[in-house]
C-alpha cells in the first residue's frame, strides 16, 4: 500500500462514505498537491499550470485596465475641448449668437452654451519654420468655465483676457514655436482682405498671455485661444459666431437634449454631438479592447490545459492509491471530488494571485512605464504617437470579476475530465497492473 493511502485511510475510512468535500476527501486532495521526489514532472506541471493562470489573469486585468484608462482619458479631454453638442445656423449667418447661448443655458442638463469662431492659420514664432494651428476665438468667462484649460495653465495667465490681445497657447506649440509669456507670435490666415489683385493673406502677431497643458499632444501642439471679438476682426466675421458648443451633464444622454435644444434655439440649425464627431475612433477603441480580451484569453487557456494533463499525470500515478481507497470504501463521487479539488486548488490560487498581481501592476503601471523607459534608454508611449502624456490604467469592477469567472470556469472544466477518468478507474485492473 502507498504512503498516501496508508496514512488517509485508516483513520478516515469509516468517513469515506460521508457528505461530499468532507475533510477526507480535502486531506486527500491536499496530499496530492504537495510534491515528492518522484513525482518531481507532475510537481513542474502543476507549477507551470499555476504561473499560467496567474499571468494571464493579471495580462488580462492590466490590459483591460490600460485600455479602459486610455478610452477614459481621451474622452475626458476630447470632451473637455470640444463640446458634446455642436450647433450650427443652417438659414444665416449666427448674428444672435448670444441670446441663442442664453436660450440653450436654460434647458435642463445643460451646463453651459459657449459661442465659438474656428479658423486655421499657419502660426511662427521664435524658431523653426512653423506649424499649422486651429485658432478658437472665445469669450474670457467662457474660457474660464473650461476647467480642462482653465485649471492647468502653466505659464501666465487668463484674467483680462477678453480686454486684450494675448491669446493661450499648448505647452507643445509653446516648445515647437521657442515661445514663453510675453513672446509675440505671428498668426498668417490665407482668408485675408479681398484686393483688386486677389485675397491676400492676413498676417498678425499677438501677445502669448497663457500657456496651458491639458495632457493630449494633439490639442497641446494645435490649438491656440483668441478673445472672441478679437477673432471676429481677424477672421472678418464681426457680429457673427460660426457656431454654438454645449457641455452638458450627461454626454451619454445627448440624444434626449436634442430636441430641447432645437426649441430653444427658435430658428432652423443642425447639431452635432461628440459620437459622431469621433464615432471612428472610439468605435476602433472598442474592437481593439474585444479582440485583445480574446487573444489573451489563450493565455488563460493554455495554462487550463496544462492542469489537464498534470492531473492525468497524476491519475496514472496514482492508480494503485485510487484502488486501494475504492476497497475501503471511497465511491466514485469521493474519488472524482479528490481530483476536482486538486485541479480546481491549482486554478482557484492562479487567479486569486493573478488578480493581486494585476491590481500591483496597475497601481503602479506609470512608475513601471518609466523604469522600462529608463532601462531600454527609449521612450515608451511616446505622446507623440499616442496622444496622452501618461500611461493610464483604470480597472473595472464589472470587467475584473468577468476575468475571474473567465479563469475560474476554465480552470473548473479543466479538471472534468481527469476526475471522472480516476472515478471510472477499476482496481482490480489497477492492483494487477501495479
Amino acid at each position: 500500500m502507498s504512503s498516501t493511502a496508508a496514512a488517509a485511510v485508516p483513520a478516515k475510512q469509516g468517513k469515506a462514505g460521508a457528505g461530499a468535500f468532507s475533510g477526507f476527501e480535502r486531506m486527500v486532495a491536499w496530499r496530492y498537491l504537495r510534491s515528492r521526489r518522484k513525482e518531481t514532472v507532475i510537481s513542474v506541471i502543476a507549477s507551470i499550470s499555476f504561473l499560467g493562470i496567474m499571468l494571464g489573469v493579471a495580462t488580462l486585468i492590466v490590459v483591460m485596465a490600460v485600455m479602459n484608462g486610455f478610452r477614459a482619458e481621451l474622452l475626458t479631454r476630447i470632451l473637455g475641448i470640444n463640446g458634446h453638442l455642436i450647433v450650427t445656423p443652417v438659414d444665416m449667418p449666427l448674428e444672435d449668437y448670444a441670446a441663442v447661448a442664453e436660450r440653450i443655458n436654460k434647458v435642463q442638463g445643460v451646463k453651459y452654451a459657449i459661442p465659438l469662431i474656428d479658423g486655421q492659420v499657419l502660426a511662427q514664432g521664435n524658431v523653426g519654420s512653423g506649424t499649422g494651428a486651429l485658432v478658437r476665438g472665445i469669450r474670457g468667462d467662457d474660457l474660464g468655465k473650461m476647467t480642462l484649460v482653465a485649471d492647468n495653465i502653466k505659464q501666465g495667465t487668463l484674467e483680462g483676457f477678453d480686454g486684450g490681445e494675448g491669446v493661450a497657447i499648448g505647452t507643445r506649440m509653446a516648445e515647437a514655436l521657442g515661445l514663453v509669456v510675453g513672446d509675440t507670435i505671428t498668426l498668417i490666415s490665407p482668408d485675408g482682405d479681398v484686393t483688386p489683385l486677389g485675397t491676400t493673406p492676413r498676417l498678425k502677431g499677438y501677445k502669448v498671455a497663457a500657456i496651458f497643458e491639458v495632457g493630449m499632444s494633439e490639442y497641446d501642439s494645435a490649438i491656440i485661444y483668441m478673445p472672441f471679438s478679437e477673432a471676429q476682426l481677424y477672421f472678418n466675421m464681426e457680429g457673427k459666431a460660426q457656431s454654438i458648443e454645449i457641455y452638458v451633464d450627461n454626454p451619454d444622454n445627448v440624444d434626449a437634449l436634442k430636441p430641447k435644444v432645437e426649441a430653444a434655439a427658435q430658428r432652423q440649425i443642425y447639431m452635432t454631438d461628440w459620437r459622431q464627431r469621433n464615432q471612428t475612433f472610439f468605435s476602433a477603441l472598442e474592437v481593439e479592447r474585444n479582440v485583445m480580451f480574446m487573444i489573451l484569453t489563450l493565455i488563460v487557456l493554455v495554462a487550463a490545459l496544462n492542469i489537464i494533463s498534470g492531473l492525468v499525470m497524476l491519475v496514472k500515478d496514482k492508480g494503485h492509491d485510487i484502488a486501494i481507497l475504492r476497497t475501503m470504501g471511497a465511491t466514485r463521487g469521493a474519488i472524482l471530488r479528490i481530483f476536482l479539488m486538486t485541479g480546481a486548488a491549482i486554478g482557484v490560487v492562479g487567479t486569486i494571485a493573478g488578480v493581486v498581481l494585476g491590481m500591483i501592476v496597475c497601481l503602479n503601471i506609470e512608475r513601471i512605464r518609466e523604469f522600462f523607459s529608463w532601462l531600454s534608454g527609449t521612450v515608451l508611449f511616446n505622446p507623440e504617437l499616442y496622444f496622452l502624456s501618461q500611461l493610464p490604467a483604470r480597472m473595472d469592477l464589472r470587467e475584473t470579476l468577468s476575468v475571474i469567472a473567465m479563469a475560474l470556469v476554465l480552470s473548473f472544466l479543466a479538471t472534468l475530465f481527469p476526475a471522472w477518468r480516476a472515478a471510472r478507474l477499476d482496481p482490480v485492473e489497477a492492483l494487477r497492473y501495479e
